[in-house]
């Protein structure tokens, strides 16, 4: 068993009381533990199996967090579908899925098992480990940025809808000069903070997201390079991920070395910066984006 002992799993396993789950796979991970999947799983002290995981987050029948790790990310995904949907599912991993249980929650859970003790660390005496405890969001960082970028992502018309396309000042020539725009006001993407799908709560939305962007700012130009890399040079799995969109399109969402971009491949792009706290930089389509999206799309990871 990776990260804790026979007693801890055992311990988890009696009874425990499943309050969320979320995929822990290469197509879908949460973000705020990594900028890829291979990231994400030393978080949690995994190795990134292709197959990936399912994460199992409860309380025991002392109140104390537990997170299981199980290998069947299939069984998860039926879970966390029936749950979006409305509907009742009974997430019971069987014993020959787990793959180890650790101590604590990696994100932030709104919600307690009824009738069990307030949700707690375990104790020394059956974990032999630091609980995982989620990122801090508190301030502006690489946590908070995805988060900000999952948001963008999850609010796609949201956020469109207050970009006015009259502002984006797009001159001819490569992607580079797809970063310019009248106006110097960038959008503030506020306090963004949470966890991952089903985990009870979301990234903040910006106080202003009309914000438009600065003529050739470098930042963007050295982000839109790096994901240009991207294609010729192949990243950690999951740096890249295509997922659905209305119509034909794909919402594209690529990480970096402190930066994330979102967009849509028939649309334009959003770039956040760890080195611009709180700031959502919109990118014009221009002559030379499309193409880059495309290519993006074509090496990205998929959910199956």
């Amino acid at each position: 068993m990776a990260g804790t002992d026979e007693d801890a799993v055992a311990a988890a396993d009696d009874a425990l009381y499943v309050l969320t789950a979320v995929l822990l796979t290469p197509a879908k991970f949460p973000s705020v533990l990594g900028d890829d999947f291979p990231e994400a799983c030393a978080a949690l002290g995994l190795p990134p199996s292709a197959d990936g995981y399912g994460l199992v987050l409860g309380q025991d029948g002392g109140g104390a967090r537990w997170t299981v790790v199980i290998d069947d990310a299939s069984l998860v995904a039926v879970a966390v579908a029936s749950w979006d949907c409305g509907m009742e599912y009974d997430l019971s991993p069987d014993e020959r899925t787990v793959v180890t249980a650790l101590p604590g929650w990696p994100l932030a859970v709104a919600v307690a098992a009824p009738g069990v003790p307030e949700p707690h660390d375990p104790g020394p005496e059956i974990a032999d480990q630091p609980a995982l405890c989620p990122p801090d969001t508190t301030v502006w960082g690489s946590a908070q940025r995805r988060l900000g970028a999952d948001e963008i992502a999850m609010q796609w018309a949201q956020w469109r809808d207050q970009i006015d396309d009259a502002k984006f000042s797009v001159p001819d020539g490569g992607v580079e000069g797809d970063a310019g725009a009248d106006g110097d006001t960038p959008a503030e993407a506020a306090n963004a903070a949470g966890a991952g799908a089903g985990a009870g709560a979301g990234a903040g939305a910006s106080k202003d997201p009309t914000g438009t962007r600065r003529s050739g700012h470098r930042g963007v130009r050295r982000v839109l390079a790096e994901a240009r890399a991207y294609v010729d040079t192949p990243p950690p799995l999951g740096r890249v991920r295509s997922s659905f969109a209305p119509g034909e399109a794909r919402t594209l969402r690529a990480d970096g070395p402190g930066w994330s971009l979102v967009a849509r491949t028939d649309d334009i792009a959003f770039v956040l910066l760890d080195d611009e706290p709180g700031e959502v930089l919109p990118v014009g389509r221009g002559p030379a984006l499309p193409g880059l999206l495309e290519a993006l799309d074509k090496m990205a990871v998929r959910p199956s």
